[in-house]
């Protein structure tokens, strides 16, 4: 999908569909000011200053009230697109709404596409690619933690030091291939030694963002977490007592859960995606044996995995065998001993002995707490604090992957002592991976595919 011409003038709504108090419309290009003079009776915008708000009636051109608005001004290049941009705060009547698109549109804006005011920033240079994103991803933010990584990034401190490595691989890049044209004098401006040890540091702060990555895809993700165990181990009382809520059928029938019911909480910021499955066990029921592969395989999908053993009824030994295979996994997991109210101390004692054991009782929710902060410590460092850079972005991610193969590629040139073509090819390819990042090097299959996931008015 290719967008229309850039001088438009483009609206659309920036509030969500339904009725409320009240709604907002967007309008931004060279005409914005324009068109809603045209409909707005009140102020003359053209002679008002920017960052003012003002009050009026739009109207048809038959006089018909459609509606008494606020109006926002904001003149460029002194807004969010660089653009005249206006804002209509009108009441929130869908058919309202409708009503003054429409007359937008026959005054002659056109309905903008998603995303297409932000895509008009970077443009215009009001940011660039990566903080264009993290519009997108404070937009969609719903826990402290996400929260705060779209903002660090929508700041600018990620793309600025982006910005500052890649200059300085053009520099140098630039002195090997002056370098070329001094071929036959063997004359060397870029010093190998000072720039295997920029090269290093380079690369150790593109390592650093590669690493934190799974941090910052589970901060905006969450982290997806399996309750597994064998039938009437109590894991959908475990769930409904996470959730605070009746989410999962409980009977004492065993094999009741014979889908993957899926939830999430927050805790302290961090967002865990609650995964019930059904009980494992041989059963020759063929609906309730699709249910138990089905639990195998979220078993291998899951970040986190919380094995439920009934504490009254499981021998120590069947603990023992289910604890070495979950540690041939490498994922996180905590053995939980269900039912301690139907157990003596003596039981619950040696059930601690476990590694990462934790006993509770789902339905009477006791020890609860000490989960929730078992959770939490899974996360490390969790607390992502202002001017901190973390990954969550999938595409900065495979394009700091392939600079750091273009990094090591230039730093074996040097030990190799490669040709200066060739190394000034590799020190440009690592460039071009960075550029990538903040929108220096792009194209428009590229930017379609990241404003396409924007909501409409944004």
């Amino acid at each position: 999908m290719k967008y229309l011409d850039i001088s438009d003038t483009i609206v659309a709504p920036a509030t969500p569909q339904g009725v409320g108090a009240i709604a907002v419309i967007r309008i931004s290009g060279k005409n914005a000011i324009q068109i809603i003079n045209s409909v707005f009776k009140g102020k003359d915008l053209e002679a008002q200053e920017s960052h003012t708000i003002h009050f009026g009636t739009i109207r048809k051109d038959s006089g018909e009230i459609v509606d008494e608005v606020l109006v926002s001004l904001f003149k460029e290049p002194r807004s969010f697109t660089k653009e005249n941009v206006i804002e209509i705060s009108s009441h929130g009547s869908p058919f309202i709404v409708e009503q003054i698109l429409q007359l937008l549109v026959s005054k002659g804006a056109r309905m903008a596409h998603a995303g297409e005011f932000t895509r008009r920033a970077f443009l215009n240079g009001q940011f660039d690619l990566a903080q264009a994103e993290a519009v997108a991803d404070l937009i969609s933010s719903d826990s402290q933690a996400s929260h705060q990584v779209a903002m660090n990034q929508m700041r600018g401190g990620f793309s600025k030091k982006i910005k500052d490595l890649r200059e300085e691989l053009i520099r140098f890049a630039a002195l090997v291939e002056l370098e070329l044209d001094f071929a036959e004098e063997d004359v060397e401006f870029a010093n190998r030694t000072q720039l295997k040890s920029f090269l290093d540091g380079v690369l150790n702060y593109v390592n650093e963002l590669l690493s934190s990555f799974q941090l910052g895809n589970v901060l905006k993700n969450g982290i997806p977490t399996v309750i597994v165990g064998k039938p009437n181990a109590g894991k959908s009382t475990l769930l409904n007592a996470l959730l605070q809520e009746e989410k999962a059928i409980v009977s004492d029938i065993a094999g009741t859960t014979r889908d993957s019911i899926e939830d999430e909480i927050i805790l302290e910021g961090i967002r865990f995606r609650f995964i019930d499955t059904a009980g494992l066990r041989e059963t020759t029921d063929q609906i309730e044996a699709i249910g138990v592969e089905r639990a195998k395989q979220k078993i291998q999908e899951a970040s986190l995995i919380m094995y439920l053993f009934d504490a009254a009824s499981t021998p120590i030994s069947e603990v023992e065998t289910i604890e070495q295979e979950l540690k041939t996994l490498q994922k996180p997991y905590f053995l939980l001993f269900n039912k301690i109210d139907k157990v003596d101390s003596t039981v619950i004692e040696k059930l601690k002995n476990f590694e990462h054991s934790i006993c509770i009782s789902a339905k009477e929710q006791k020890n609860l707490t000490a989960l929730h902060n078992a959770l939490l410590s899974v996360v490390k460092n969790r607390q992502v604090k202002t001017g901190d850079v973390v990954i969550n972005n999938l595409r900065h991610f495979e394009a700091l992957s392939l600079t750091q193969k273009s990094l090591e590629k230039v730093l074996e040139d040097i030990e190799t002592q490669l040709t200066t073509d060739l190394l000034a090819m590799d020190i440009r390819e690592a460039v071009m991976h960075l550029g990538s990042i903040i929108g220096e090097v792009t194209n428009d299959d590229l930017l379609d595919y990241i404003f396409s996931k924007f909501c409409i008015g944004k």
